[in-house]
Protein backbone atom coordinates (compact mmCIF):
# COMPACT_ATOMS: atom_id res chain seq x y z
CA UNK A 1 0.00 0.00 0.00
CA UNK A 2 1.40 3.39 -1.07
CA UNK A 3 1.60 6.29 1.44
CA UNK A 4 -0.78 9.23 1.00
CA UNK A 5 0.63 11.88 -1.41
CA UNK A 6 -0.78 14.77 0.64
CA UNK A 7 2.30 15.28 2.91
CA UNK A 8 4.49 15.27 -0.19
CA UNK A 9 2.30 17.90 -1.92
CA UNK A 10 2.28 19.97 1.27
CA UNK A 11 6.07 19.83 1.40
CA UNK A 12 6.31 20.86 -2.25
CA UNK A 13 3.96 23.80 -1.64
CA UNK A 14 6.10 25.00 1.26
CA UNK A 15 9.28 24.63 -0.77
CA UNK A 16 7.77 26.46 -3.74
CA UNK A 17 6.58 29.31 -1.53
CA UNK A 18 10.05 29.62 0.02
CA UNK A 19 11.63 29.65 -3.43
CA UNK A 20 9.26 32.39 -4.62
CA UNK A 21 10.04 34.47 -1.55
CA UNK A 22 13.77 34.03 -2.07
CA UNK A 23 13.69 34.76 -5.82
CA UNK A 24 13.28 38.57 -5.58
CA UNK A 25 16.19 38.71 -3.13
CA UNK A 26 18.35 36.65 -5.47
CA UNK A 27 17.37 38.83 -8.42
CA UNK A 28 18.10 41.97 -6.40
CA UNK A 29 21.53 40.66 -5.46
CA UNK A 30 22.27 39.76 -9.08
CA UNK A 31 21.03 43.12 -10.34
CA UNK A 32 22.93 45.09 -7.71
CA UNK A 33 26.20 43.69 -9.02
CA UNK A 34 25.61 45.83 -12.12
CA UNK A 35 27.59 49.07 -11.86
CA UNK A 36 25.94 52.46 -11.85
CA UNK A 37 26.69 54.72 -14.80
CA UNK A 38 26.85 58.54 -14.74
CA UNK A 39 27.39 60.27 -18.06
CA UNK A 40 28.06 64.02 -17.77
CA UNK A 41 27.88 66.00 -21.00
CA UNK A 42 28.99 69.60 -21.32
CA UNK A 43 27.97 71.84 -24.21
CA UNK A 44 30.49 73.60 -26.48
CA UNK A 45 33.43 72.86 -24.16
CA UNK A 46 36.74 72.78 -26.02
CA UNK A 47 39.36 70.03 -25.83
CA UNK A 48 41.71 72.29 -23.86
CA UNK A 49 39.19 74.23 -21.77
CA UNK A 50 39.96 72.07 -18.70
CA UNK A 51 43.23 71.48 -16.88
CA UNK A 52 43.62 67.73 -17.65
CA UNK A 53 44.10 68.80 -21.28
CA UNK A 54 46.44 71.68 -20.55
CA UNK A 55 44.21 74.61 -19.54
CA UNK A 56 46.16 77.08 -17.36
CA UNK A 57 43.76 79.99 -16.76
CA UNK A 58 40.42 78.36 -15.97
CA UNK A 59 40.34 76.44 -12.69
CA UNK A 60 38.99 72.89 -12.99
CA UNK A 61 40.42 70.96 -10.02
CA UNK A 62 37.56 68.47 -9.85
CA UNK A 63 37.91 67.41 -13.47
CA UNK A 64 41.64 67.17 -12.83
CA UNK A 65 40.80 64.85 -9.93
CA UNK A 66 38.56 62.82 -12.24
CA UNK A 67 41.48 62.37 -14.65
CA UNK A 68 43.98 61.66 -11.85
CA UNK A 69 41.69 58.93 -10.52
CA UNK A 70 40.65 57.58 -13.91
CA UNK A 71 41.44 57.39 -17.63
CA UNK A 72 41.94 60.33 -19.98
CA UNK A 73 41.25 59.73 -23.68
CA UNK A 74 43.31 61.72 -26.18
CA UNK A 75 41.53 60.55 -29.36
CA UNK A 76 37.87 60.88 -28.38
CA UNK A 77 35.42 62.39 -30.84
CA UNK A 78 31.93 63.84 -30.66
CA UNK A 79 29.19 62.49 -32.88
CA UNK A 80 29.15 65.66 -34.97
CA UNK A 81 30.44 69.22 -35.16
CA UNK A 82 27.18 70.61 -33.68
CA UNK A 83 24.84 69.68 -30.89
CA UNK A 84 21.78 67.98 -32.41
CA UNK A 85 23.40 65.31 -34.60
CA UNK A 86 26.15 64.78 -32.04
CA UNK A 87 23.60 63.84 -29.39
CA UNK A 88 21.64 61.73 -31.86
CA UNK A 89 24.79 59.69 -32.54
CA UNK A 90 25.24 59.37 -28.78
CA UNK A 91 21.71 58.12 -28.22
CA UNK A 92 21.39 55.72 -31.14
CA UNK A 93 24.92 54.40 -31.61
CA UNK A 94 24.85 55.39 -35.28
CA UNK A 95 27.21 57.70 -37.15
CA UNK A 96 25.94 60.72 -39.08
CA UNK A 97 25.62 58.81 -42.34
CA UNK A 98 23.06 56.45 -40.78
CA UNK A 99 21.50 58.71 -38.18
CA UNK A 100 18.08 60.32 -38.77
CA UNK A 101 19.19 63.64 -37.17
CA UNK A 102 22.15 65.07 -39.11
CA UNK A 103 21.99 68.78 -38.43
CA UNK A 104 20.63 71.15 -35.81
CA UNK A 105 16.81 71.56 -35.86
CA UNK A 106 16.85 74.94 -37.61
CA UNK A 107 18.17 73.29 -40.78
CA UNK A 108 15.47 70.59 -40.98
CA UNK A 109 13.61 70.91 -44.29
CA UNK A 110 9.85 70.57 -44.17
CA UNK A 111 9.77 70.91 -40.38
CA UNK A 112 8.29 73.82 -38.45
CA UNK A 113 10.30 73.93 -35.24
CA UNK A 114 8.12 76.67 -33.71
CA UNK A 115 5.00 74.48 -33.76
CA UNK A 116 6.48 70.97 -33.88
CA UNK A 117 9.49 71.31 -31.58
CA UNK A 118 12.81 69.68 -32.42
CA UNK A 119 12.68 66.81 -34.95
CA UNK A 120 12.29 63.68 -32.80
CA UNK A 121 14.37 60.56 -32.71
CA UNK A 122 12.37 57.53 -33.84
CA UNK A 123 10.89 55.48 -31.01
CA UNK A 124 11.27 52.04 -32.59
CA UNK A 125 15.06 51.92 -32.32
CA UNK A 126 17.36 51.24 -29.34
CA UNK A 127 18.83 54.12 -27.34
CA UNK A 128 21.36 53.86 -24.56
CA UNK A 129 18.54 54.76 -22.14
CA UNK A 130 16.37 51.90 -23.41
CA UNK A 131 19.23 49.41 -23.27
CA UNK A 132 19.99 50.25 -19.64
CA UNK A 133 16.33 50.28 -18.67
CA UNK A 134 15.85 46.83 -20.21
CA UNK A 135 18.84 45.64 -18.20
CA UNK A 136 17.02 46.59 -14.98
CA UNK A 137 18.47 50.06 -14.43
CA UNK A 138 16.62 53.08 -13.11
CA UNK A 139 17.25 55.83 -15.68
CA UNK A 140 17.22 59.62 -15.43
CA UNK A 141 18.12 62.64 -17.53
CA UNK A 142 18.58 66.15 -16.12
CA UNK A 143 19.41 69.11 -18.35
CA UNK A 144 19.25 69.66 -22.09
CA UNK A 145 17.21 67.18 -24.15
CA UNK A 146 16.52 68.30 -27.74
CA UNK A 147 15.57 64.88 -29.11
CA UNK A 148 11.80 65.45 -29.26
CA UNK A 149 8.91 66.93 -27.30
CA UNK A 150 8.03 65.67 -23.79
CA UNK A 151 4.79 63.72 -23.92
CA UNK A 152 5.10 63.29 -27.67
CA UNK A 153 7.42 61.60 -30.17
CA UNK A 154 11.05 61.53 -29.07
CA UNK A 155 10.27 62.39 -25.44
CA UNK A 156 12.71 61.28 -22.72
CA UNK A 157 10.24 58.78 -21.29
CA UNK A 158 9.61 57.18 -24.68
CA UNK A 159 13.34 56.90 -25.34
CA UNK A 160 14.24 55.09 -22.15
CA UNK A 161 14.34 57.56 -19.25
CA UNK A 162 12.08 57.07 -16.23
CA UNK A 163 12.82 60.52 -14.86
CA UNK A 164 13.45 63.81 -16.63
CA UNK A 165 13.86 67.43 -15.63
CA UNK A 166 15.16 69.92 -18.13
CA UNK A 167 14.82 71.79 -21.40
CA UNK A 168 12.75 70.20 -24.12
CA UNK A 169 14.50 71.88 -27.04
CA UNK A 170 17.91 73.16 -28.05
CA UNK A 171 16.66 76.74 -28.31
CA UNK A 172 15.10 76.67 -24.84
CA UNK A 173 18.49 75.68 -23.45
CA UNK A 174 20.01 78.94 -24.70
CA UNK A 175 18.92 80.62 -21.47
CA UNK A 176 19.98 79.61 -17.98
CA UNK A 177 17.16 81.62 -16.38
CA UNK A 178 14.11 79.89 -17.93
CA UNK A 179 10.43 80.73 -17.53
CA UNK A 180 9.65 77.03 -17.74
CA UNK A 181 11.22 73.58 -17.72
CA UNK A 182 9.77 70.10 -18.18
CA UNK A 183 9.43 67.48 -15.46
CA UNK A 184 8.75 64.22 -17.22
CA UNK A 185 5.83 65.09 -19.54
CA UNK A 186 4.62 68.12 -17.60
CA UNK A 187 5.54 71.72 -18.38
CA UNK A 188 6.63 73.40 -15.14
CA UNK A 189 6.51 77.24 -14.86
CA UNK A 190 9.69 78.83 -13.49
CA UNK A 191 10.18 82.25 -11.96
CA UNK A 192 13.00 83.28 -14.30
CA UNK A 193 15.21 83.75 -11.23
CA UNK A 194 16.51 80.20 -10.91
CA UNK A 195 19.82 79.32 -12.54
CA UNK A 196 18.91 76.07 -14.27
CA UNK A 197 22.37 74.54 -14.02
CA UNK A 198 22.22 74.69 -10.22
CA UNK A 199 18.81 73.04 -10.27
CA UNK A 200 20.04 70.19 -12.45
CA UNK A 201 22.93 69.59 -10.06
CA UNK A 202 20.55 69.56 -7.10
CA UNK A 203 18.29 67.05 -8.86
CA UNK A 204 21.25 64.84 -9.77
CA UNK A 205 22.51 64.74 -6.18
CA UNK A 206 19.04 63.88 -4.89
CA UNK A 207 18.61 61.20 -7.51
CA UNK A 208 21.88 59.48 -6.60
CA UNK A 209 20.92 59.53 -2.91
CA UNK A 210 17.53 58.06 -3.70
CA UNK A 211 18.88 55.28 -5.93
CA UNK A 212 21.98 54.22 -4.05
CA UNK A 213 20.60 50.71 -3.51
CA UNK A 214 19.77 49.88 -7.12
CA UNK A 215 21.66 50.14 -10.40
CA UNK A 216 21.04 53.48 -12.10
CA UNK A 217 21.95 55.39 -15.22
CA UNK A 218 22.20 59.16 -14.78
CA UNK A 219 22.58 61.26 -17.92
CA UNK A 220 23.51 64.74 -16.70
CA UNK A 221 23.24 66.93 -19.78
CA UNK A 222 24.63 70.31 -18.71
CA UNK A 223 24.23 73.31 -21.03
CA UNK A 224 27.47 74.92 -19.76
CA UNK A 225 29.38 76.67 -21.31
CA UNK A 226 27.01 77.28 -24.24
CA UNK A 227 25.82 80.88 -24.53
CA UNK A 228 24.22 82.84 -22.93
CA UNK A 229 27.20 83.83 -20.79
CA UNK A 230 25.32 85.08 -17.73
CA UNK A 231 26.18 83.08 -14.60
CA UNK A 232 24.98 84.17 -11.13
CA UNK A 233 28.54 85.18 -10.26
CA UNK A 234 31.86 85.84 -11.96
CA UNK A 235 33.69 84.13 -9.10
CA UNK A 236 36.54 83.42 -8.89
CA UNK A 237 37.48 85.67 -11.83
CA UNK A 238 35.97 89.05 -10.87
CA UNK A 239 39.34 90.73 -10.68
CA UNK A 240 40.93 89.22 -13.76
CA UNK A 241 41.87 91.72 -16.50
CA UNK A 242 39.63 89.97 -19.01
CA UNK A 243 36.52 91.14 -20.88
CA UNK A 244 33.33 90.54 -18.86
CA UNK A 245 32.10 87.78 -21.15
CA UNK A 246 35.40 85.92 -20.84
CA UNK A 247 35.12 86.15 -17.06
CA UNK A 248 31.59 84.77 -17.38
CA UNK A 249 32.73 81.90 -19.61
CA UNK A 250 35.49 80.91 -17.18
CA UNK A 251 33.15 81.24 -14.20
CA UNK A 252 30.64 78.91 -15.83
CA UNK A 253 33.25 76.24 -16.51
CA UNK A 254 34.54 76.43 -12.95
CA UNK A 255 30.97 76.32 -11.60
CA UNK A 256 30.36 73.11 -13.55
CA UNK A 257 33.65 71.70 -12.31
CA UNK A 258 32.68 72.40 -8.70
CA UNK A 259 29.34 70.64 -9.14
CA UNK A 260 30.98 67.60 -10.68
CA UNK A 261 33.15 67.50 -7.58
CA UNK A 262 30.01 67.46 -5.41
CA UNK A 263 28.68 64.51 -7.33
CA UNK A 264 31.89 62.49 -7.09
CA UNK A 265 32.20 63.29 -3.38
CA UNK A 266 28.65 62.05 -2.85
CA UNK A 267 29.54 58.72 -4.45
CA UNK A 268 32.36 58.39 -1.95
CA UNK A 269 30.10 59.39 0.95
CA UNK A 270 27.50 56.78 -0.04
CA UNK A 271 30.23 54.17 -0.52
CA UNK A 272 29.15 53.45 -4.08
CA UNK A 273 32.02 55.06 -5.99
CA UNK A 274 33.73 51.69 -6.56
CA UNK A 275 30.54 50.52 -8.24
CA UNK A 276 29.98 53.64 -10.36
CA UNK A 277 31.43 54.46 -13.76
CA UNK A 278 31.56 58.22 -14.29
CA UNK A 279 32.23 59.61 -17.78
CA UNK A 280 32.67 63.27 -18.66
CA UNK A 281 32.68 64.63 -22.23
CA UNK A 282 31.74 67.57 -24.45
CA UNK A 283 29.21 67.46 -27.29
CA UNK A 284 31.49 69.13 -29.88
CA UNK A 285 34.39 71.54 -30.17
CA UNK A 286 34.55 75.07 -28.70
CA UNK A 287 32.50 77.95 -30.04
CA UNK A 288 33.26 81.62 -30.57
CA UNK A 289 29.94 83.24 -29.63
CA UNK A 290 28.21 85.56 -27.20
CA UNK A 291 31.31 87.67 -26.56
CA UNK A 292 33.61 84.69 -25.97
CA UNK A 293 36.41 83.76 -28.34
CA UNK A 294 37.72 80.20 -28.46
CA UNK A 295 41.20 81.67 -28.87
CA UNK A 296 41.11 83.52 -25.53
CA UNK A 297 41.81 80.47 -23.40
CA UNK A 298 43.31 78.40 -26.24
CA UNK A 299 40.25 76.17 -26.11
CA UNK A 300 41.63 73.72 -28.67
CA UNK A 301 45.12 72.97 -29.97
CA UNK A 302 43.58 71.81 -33.25
CA UNK A 303 42.39 73.48 -36.42
CA UNK A 304 38.94 75.13 -36.46
CA UNK A 305 36.14 74.86 -33.90
CA UNK A 306 32.45 74.00 -33.60
CA UNK A 307 30.66 73.68 -36.94
CA UNK A 308 33.59 72.20 -38.88
CA UNK A 309 34.85 68.65 -39.31
CA UNK A 310 38.50 69.47 -38.79
CA UNK A 311 39.84 68.18 -35.46
CA UNK A 312 38.97 71.36 -33.56
CA UNK A 313 35.28 70.85 -34.27
CA UNK A 314 35.01 67.21 -33.19
CA UNK A 315 37.99 66.22 -30.99
CA UNK A 316 36.74 66.47 -27.40
CA UNK A 317 37.77 66.00 -23.77
CA UNK A 318 36.71 62.57 -22.52
CA UNK A 319 37.46 61.21 -19.03
CA UNK A 320 36.31 58.00 -17.32
CA UNK A 321 36.56 57.22 -13.59
CA UNK A 322 35.72 53.89 -11.95
CA UNK A 323 37.81 53.24 -8.82
CA UNK A 324 39.16 49.72 -8.65
CA UNK A 325 38.28 48.99 -12.27
CA UNK A 326 39.78 51.86 -14.32
CA UNK A 327 43.46 52.41 -13.51
CA UNK A 328 44.08 55.76 -11.82
CA UNK A 329 46.09 58.23 -13.89
CA UNK A 330 45.83 56.14 -17.04
CA UNK A 331 45.62 57.46 -20.60
CA UNK A 332 44.33 55.97 -23.83
CA UNK A 333 44.95 57.01 -27.43
CA UNK A 334 42.26 54.62 -28.70
CA UNK A 335 40.10 56.48 -31.26
CA UNK A 336 36.53 56.41 -29.92
CA UNK A 337 33.39 58.28 -30.92
CA UNK A 338 29.99 59.06 -29.40
CA UNK A 339 28.38 56.24 -31.30
CA UNK A 340 30.51 53.83 -29.20
CA UNK A 341 28.67 54.83 -26.01
CA UNK A 342 25.60 52.65 -26.56
CA UNK A 343 27.65 49.48 -27.15
CA UNK A 344 29.87 50.31 -24.18
CA UNK A 345 26.98 50.89 -21.78
CA UNK A 346 25.33 47.66 -22.95
CA UNK A 347 28.62 45.88 -22.22
CA UNK A 348 28.80 47.44 -18.76
CA UNK A 349 25.25 46.28 -18.02
CA UNK A 350 25.99 42.76 -19.27
CA UNK A 351 23.75 43.11 -22.32
CA UNK A 352 24.46 42.39 -26.00
CA UNK A 353 24.70 45.50 -28.18
CA UNK A 354 21.82 46.25 -30.57
CA UNK A 355 21.97 44.41 -33.86
CA UNK A 356 22.32 47.68 -35.77
CA UNK A 357 25.05 49.92 -34.43
CA UNK A 358 28.15 51.59 -35.81
CA UNK A 359 29.71 51.52 -32.36
CA UNK A 360 32.22 49.27 -30.62
CA UNK A 361 32.42 48.84 -26.85
CA UNK A 362 35.54 50.36 -25.33
CA UNK A 363 34.95 48.63 -21.98
CA UNK A 364 38.02 46.39 -22.51
CA UNK A 365 40.17 49.53 -22.71
CA UNK A 366 38.59 50.93 -19.54
CA UNK A 367 39.37 47.68 -17.73
CA UNK A 368 42.93 47.50 -19.08
CA UNK A 369 42.23 44.45 -21.26
CA UNK A 370 43.85 45.92 -24.33
CA UNK A 371 44.30 42.62 -26.16
CA UNK A 372 40.52 42.18 -26.14
CA UNK A 373 39.78 45.65 -27.50
CA UNK A 374 38.27 45.73 -30.99
CA UNK A 375 38.99 48.82 -33.06
CA UNK A 376 37.21 50.71 -35.80
CA UNK A 377 38.38 50.33 -39.35
CA UNK A 378 37.37 53.98 -39.70
CA UNK A 379 35.32 56.76 -38.07
CA UNK A 380 32.87 58.77 -40.14
CA UNK A 381 31.13 62.16 -39.93
CA UNK A 382 29.03 64.31 -42.23
CA UNK A 383 27.54 67.77 -41.86
CA UNK A 384 25.24 69.56 -44.29
CA UNK A 385 26.01 73.18 -43.35
CA UNK A 386 27.40 75.61 -45.90
CA UNK A 387 28.51 73.68 -48.95
CA UNK A 388 28.49 70.31 -47.18
CA UNK A 389 31.25 68.37 -45.42
CA UNK A 390 32.28 64.78 -44.83
CA UNK A 391 35.20 63.44 -42.82
CA UNK A 392 36.80 60.03 -42.34
CA UNK A 393 39.50 58.96 -39.92
CA UNK A 394 41.26 55.71 -40.72
CA UNK A 395 44.15 54.92 -38.39
CA UNK A 396 46.30 58.08 -38.44
CA UNK A 397 44.84 59.29 -41.74
CA UNK A 398 42.11 61.91 -41.80
CA UNK A 399 40.19 62.92 -44.91
CA UNK A 400 38.02 66.04 -45.06
CA UNK A 401 35.65 66.44 -48.00
CA UNK A 402 34.52 69.94 -48.98
CA UNK A 403 31.74 71.19 -51.29
CA UNK A 404 29.82 67.91 -50.96
CA UNK A 405 26.49 69.67 -51.59
CA UNK A 406 27.69 71.33 -54.77
CA UNK A 407 27.62 69.93 -58.31
CA UNK A 408 30.64 67.91 -59.31
CA UNK A 409 33.28 66.01 -57.35
CA UNK A 410 33.87 67.14 -53.72
CA UNK A 411 37.30 68.49 -52.88
CA UNK A 412 39.34 65.99 -50.83
CA UNK A 413 41.96 67.03 -48.28
CA UNK A 414 44.11 64.35 -46.64
CA UNK A 415 46.14 64.70 -43.44
CA UNK A 416 48.41 62.45 -41.39
CA UNK A 417 47.32 63.16 -37.80
CA UNK A 418 50.39 61.49 -36.36
CA UNK A 419 52.75 63.99 -37.94
CA UNK A 420 50.26 66.79 -38.60
CA UNK A 421 47.57 66.90 -35.87
CA UNK A 422 46.77 70.54 -36.77
CA UNK A 423 45.81 69.47 -40.32
CA UNK A 424 48.02 72.01 -42.03
CA UNK A 425 49.59 69.89 -44.79
CA UNK A 426 47.26 68.36 -47.34
CA UNK A 427 48.96 65.28 -48.82
CA UNK A 428 46.08 63.98 -50.95
CA UNK A 429 48.08 64.36 -54.16
CA UNK A 430 50.92 62.31 -52.67
CA UNK A 431 48.77 59.47 -51.29
CA UNK A 432 46.51 58.54 -54.19
CA UNK A 433 45.71 55.01 -52.95
CA UNK A 434 44.66 56.20 -49.49
CA UNK A 435 42.69 59.08 -50.99
CA UNK A 436 40.74 56.65 -53.18
CA UNK A 437 39.98 54.41 -50.21
CA UNK A 438 38.72 57.43 -48.25
CA UNK A 439 36.44 58.35 -51.16
CA UNK A 440 34.97 54.86 -51.15
CA UNK A 441 34.36 54.94 -47.39
CA UNK A 442 32.69 58.35 -47.59
CA UNK A 443 30.51 57.24 -50.49
CA UNK A 444 29.43 53.98 -48.82
CA UNK A 445 28.90 55.49 -45.35
CA UNK A 446 26.31 58.04 -46.44
CA UNK A 447 22.65 57.08 -46.78
CA UNK A 448 20.23 59.67 -48.21
CA UNK A 449 18.19 61.84 -45.84
CA UNK A 450 15.62 64.25 -47.29
CA UNK A 451 15.10 66.22 -44.09
CA UNK A 452 18.84 66.82 -43.67
CA UNK A 453 20.27 66.66 -47.21
CA UNK A 454 23.98 66.46 -47.85
CA UNK A 455 24.64 65.79 -51.53
CA UNK A 456 23.62 68.04 -54.40
CA UNK A 457 21.17 65.37 -55.61
CA UNK A 458 19.44 65.27 -52.20
CA UNK A 459 18.98 69.04 -52.26
CA UNK A 460 17.06 68.62 -55.51
CA UNK A 461 14.54 66.18 -54.02
CA UNK A 462 11.34 67.19 -52.27
CA UNK A 463 11.81 67.44 -48.51
CA UNK A 464 9.21 65.93 -46.15
CA UNK A 465 5.93 67.89 -46.01
CA UNK A 466 6.92 70.06 -49.00
CA UNK A 467 5.47 69.05 -52.35
CA UNK A 468 7.81 70.76 -54.77
CA UNK A 469 11.17 72.32 -53.92
CA UNK A 470 12.09 75.62 -55.50
CA UNK A 471 15.19 77.79 -55.55
CA UNK A 472 14.06 79.86 -52.57
CA UNK A 473 13.53 76.75 -50.45
CA UNK A 474 16.96 75.43 -51.36
CA UNK A 475 18.48 78.81 -50.54
CA UNK A 476 16.75 78.84 -47.16
CA UNK A 477 17.99 75.34 -46.39
CA UNK A 478 21.60 76.38 -47.12
CA UNK A 479 21.15 79.63 -45.18
CA UNK A 480 19.74 77.70 -42.19
CA UNK A 481 22.77 75.43 -42.30
CA UNK A 482 25.12 78.39 -42.17
CA UNK A 483 23.16 80.05 -39.35
CA UNK A 484 23.18 76.85 -37.28
CA UNK A 485 26.97 76.99 -37.18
Amino acid sequence: MFPSPRPVFRLLRVASRSLLLALPLALHAATRSQPNVIFILSDDLGYSDISPYGQKQIQTPQLQRLADEGMLFTNAYSGSAVCGPSRAALFLGLHNGHNPIRHNPGAARGWDRTTQGDPPLPENVPTFGKVMKQAGYATACFGKWGMGVPGQAGSPRRLGFDTFLGYASHVDAHTYWPDHLWRNDEKVPMDGKTYSHDLFTKEALAYVRGHRDQPFLLYLSYAIPHVALDPPSLAPYENQPWPEKEKAFAAMVTRMDTDIGKLVSLLTELKIDNNTLVIFASDNGPCTAGGHKASTFKSTPFRAEKGQLYEGGIRIPFIARWPGRVAAGSRSDLPICFYDILATFADVAGQPPPARTDGISFLPTLLGRLSAQKQHEYLYWEYGAGNGFQAVRMSDWKAVFLNVSQPGEPKLELYNLKTDPQEQHDVASQQAAIAEKMKRIARESHTPNRMFPLTHAEFQTAPPNIVTPNKNQLKRAHKAGKAAK
